[in-house]
């Protein structure tokens, strides 16, 4: 009699270049772009990628498990259909759980890390049922007793997945700020991510300027300790307070208006709802004090203008060019009072 080879021996010959295969689409387009971008994965980059990996070697033997008991000419189609139908379809689902359990995640943003449990609940589904699979395939024991365990497994895996994500948002559970941060100065300190911190030196040094300029004009209070880019918060922003600053700076440190940014944080109306001509001579008179008046010219472009908006641009800029001709002494009052009697002007 020819050496009967087990299932197990089977299987692992006929998957091994389907897994490879599933690996290679999931893990070469990230290579590419890491590597034509030079970047080193974090350890923390790689938790989903890894869990992803775990689920295709369990998708796999559930397929191969199918294919034994159904003709592969209709396992294969049926399979993949059902499969892509049932990840990609919880994404539309109420409640959330499905798409937690399925490994169907939205975007990432920048800064935030899936946690652990997040990855581990398409883990014990999928990998569940994929172990409970494998025990029916024992070539030892009682058929009844591997089919009592192998049920077990499969169901445990399942509720412990559902009672892992029951609770869970649309959004599973994630960290931010896992980001590198640069800081420098004092007085503020000001901290961004660290591939930008080639910018830093100069936005600190011009952030500390202009509020110094601001104080001494009376227009503002502030004295923030820290100002730091809130981006890498990503979806969960963390509140600023009058000593930490939390401020979305990555592109406009880039861009090059990020002083401009900490220029306008800094005037604190008395009101939440501004009159455009209110809010633009002050933020136009603050800019120009602060030698900032091309960022603040440069993002009333970006914002676009109408006919309208430029004929009201060309009265503030009148208004404040008024003003800067003033003493120092009236302009402390005229800002004073922008501030302050917005809420009249307002209503």
């Amino acid at each position: 009699m020819a050496p009967a080879r087990s299932r197990y021996r089977i299987a692992a010959n006929i998957l091994a270049p389907v897994i490879a295969l599933s690996w290679l689409v999931l893990l070469l387009p990230p290579a590419v772009s890491l590597a034509r971008s030079t970047t080193m994965p974090s350890l923390d980059s790689l938790r989903l990628p890894l869990a992803a990996m775990v689920i295709c070697v369990a998708h796999a033997i559930v397929g191969f498990a199918v294919g034994c008991r159904v003709p592969r000419i209709i396992a294969t189609p049926i399979l993949a259909v059902a499969d892509w139908l049932l990840v990609a379809f919880t994404r539309a689902m109420l409640p959330y759980w499905p798409r937690h359990v399925s490994g169907q995640f939205g975007t990432i943003g920048f800064g935030e890390v899936p946690r652990f449990v997040t990855a581990a609940a398409p883990m014990l589904l999928a990998g569940g049922i994929a172990v409970g699979l494998l025990l029916l395939w024992l070539p030892y024991g009682w058929r009844l007793l591997r089919v009592a365990l192998a049920a077990a497994v499969a169901v445990a895996g399942a509720v412990g997945a559902y009672r892992l994500t029951a609770d869970w948002s649309a959004t599973p559970p994630i960290t931010t700020g896992n980001v590198a941060m640069a800081c420098t100065g004092s007085a503020p300190r000001m901290c961004v991510p660290d591939f930008n911190e080639r910018y830093l030196p100069e936005v600190q040094s011009a952030s500390a300027k202009a509020l110094s300029v601001l104080r001494d004009a009376g227009a503002t209070s502030a004295r923030p300790r820290l100002i730091t880019d809130g981006y890498v918060d990503g979806r969960h922003q963390k509140a600023s307070t009058d000593t930490e600053w939390r401020m979305m700076l990555t592109v406009p440190v880039q861009r090059g208006d990020a002083v401009y940014q900490v220029v306008v944080r800094s005037l604190k109306f008395r009101c939440k709802e501004v009159d455009v001509r209110t809010a633009h001579s002050a933020w136009l008179w603050a800019a120009t004090k602060t030698g900032q008046a091309e960022a603040y010219q440069m993002r009333r472009e970006q914002e676009g203008m109408n006919p309208e908006d430029r004929q009201l641009e060309k009265q503030i800029k009148a208004d404040v060019t008024r003003v800067l001709a003033e003493p120092a002494a009236a302009q402390t009052k005229w800002i004073k009072q922008k501030l302050d009697t917005c809420q009249a002007n307002a209503s």
